[in-house]
């Protein structure tokens, strides 16, 4: 019930107006009744097991008329009901029964109407649909200063100015827009780095948005666009989990990114926000590489692909790979505190700024001095066992990391190391080398 309007059919209204309004019509029949009589305490009750009916105090059964007919006898009253008000009973009781009768054969009547009609009635919501949406896009495009992009058979993404439609119209202030120059062969790996909350992700999103809004044909947030046709978006952005599933964020996440490297091609754009933050720095780190790597490298898999990190070793493969290419989000530290300039630029940034953001989001004070002091120290471990260049590739790295941590027990003690130097070790028994260690342990403590 309840689907037929108001106004539709003339019977169907009545019996509505009845059920719905069957307090109002026993309150003017009681009081029709008084008037009539003259009882001025006359009643019309209700039961389940005899309905409606008029109740008479014994001292006004004198005054009763002769149209009502005796129903039942109390010890204080008498109990009538009349022709009209078994009529009107009837006529309610029956009502909701037959509004949903009515109700149904009403309906069969307009679906067998509009079943004659489905072609016409499909296609003119198709059409309707298509020219809401395009409108909307329009309306967007006028609204948003929106540019028509130029589409190509090639595989290069050039984008001047490019925005993010939706930030823009959520901030209060001006969006600042920023170019972008990606293809298949000199520009395909854009590792940006770059201050958090710099707006690294955004830059993601925007190209994403900006080319996916190109192949659905509306305008492009930007003052000028050169888009491929590409066949997917795959992206990697966010953190999640699927504890009902037993999969972690970390889990999430390496799951999302096979399907990445198994199913990208050279005609796909990747978005990657920050790979491996979900486990130990080196893990990582490790895995950060290899992906990009393999996206770069594979054969099959080779695509267009913007990475965003935190890893700064990670611009080190500009060095190797000849389509990778470094950007930062520019960010300046004025007074110990961070200015977001949030421009793209080709290079590299050399730091994070994440003690800046922490303090931003409102951490203790005393939080934010020890984080400091923490993060002094670990520079200087850093340094001291990588050497004071950090521009040096991993493997260079990893090869000075023995020799600096040589120099260490060096300065706490020279003659342990001294003392190795005439021993050949390869013809030591496991008992004279661990005689050996201990040896040297107790010189360097």
């Amino acid at each position: 019930g309840g689907v037929i309007r108001a106004g539709f059919d003339p019977e169907l209204d009545e019996l509505r107006k009845v059920s719905s309004s069957a307090k109002q019509v026993i309150a003017a029949f009681e009081a029709q009744e008084r008037e009539r009589t003259g009882i001025a305490n006359l009643k019309i009750r209700f039961n389940n097991v005899f309905g409606y009916y008029i109740e008479v105090s014994k001292g006004n059964i004198s005054r009763v008329p002769d149209d009502y007919e005796r129903h039942q006898t109390l010890t204080n009253a008498e109990r009538y009901i009349t022709p009209q008000l078994k009529e009107w009973e009837e006529k309610v009781f029956g009502a909701d029964e037959r509004i949903a009768q009515l109700e149904a054969q009403i309906f069969d009547r307009v679906r067998a109407s509009v079943c004659a009609e489905t072609r016409k009635l499909q296609s003119t919501a198709r059409a309707l649909a298509t020219l809401d949406a395009l409108c909307a896009l329009a309306e967007t495009a006028a609204r948003r200063n929106l540019v028509c992009p130029t589409l190509h058979d090639g595989d290069e993404i050039e984008i001047k100015n490019g925005r993010h439609p939706v930030v823009e119209a959520a901030i209060s202030g001006s969006f600042v827009p920023n170019d972008l120059l990606m293809n298949n062969s000199t520009d395909r790996l854009l590792v940006i780095t770059g201050a958090n909350m710099g707006g690294k992700s955004t830059i993601l999103r925007q190209t994403a948005i900006i080319q996916i809004l190109a192949q659905i044909g509306s305008f492009v947030p930007a003052t000028s666009a050169r888009l491929p046709i590409i066949d997917r978006v795959w992206t990697r952005v966010g953190a999640s989990d699927d504890l009902a599933s037993g999969r972690s964020t970390f889990m999430v996440e390496m799951t999302e990114t096979a399907a990445i490297l198994h199913s990208a091609t050279a005609r796909s754009l990747v978005l990657l926000d920050e790979i491996g933050r979900g486990t130990s720095t080196f893990d990582g780190l490790s895995i950060a590489w290899s992906v990009a790597e393999y996206l770069h490298n594979s054969p099959e898999h080779s695509a267009k692909t913007l990475f965003a990190t935190h890893y700064h070793e990670l611009t080190e493969l500009a060095e190797t790979l000849p389509g990778a290419k470094n950007y930062q989000i520019t960010a300046a530290e004025r007074d110990g505190n961070v200015v977001f300039l949030h421009k793209l630029q080709p290079g590299k940034a050399s730091k994070s700024y994440g003690i800046a953001v922490a303090r931003l989001a409102g951490l203790p004070q005393t939080v934010i001095e020890r984080a400091k002091s923490v993060l002094e120290k670990l520079e200087k471990y850093e340094l001291a066992v990588f050497g004071e260049d950090r521009s040096v590739g991993i493997a260079k790295a990893a090869g000075a990391r023995s020799a600096a941590q040589v120099s260490l027990f060096a300065i706490a003690n020279e003659s342990a190391i001294d003392s190795l130097r005439d021993v050949d070790i390869d013809k030591l028994s496991s008992n004279e080398a661990a005689e050996l260690l201990r040896d040297l342990k107790k010189r360097i403590v």
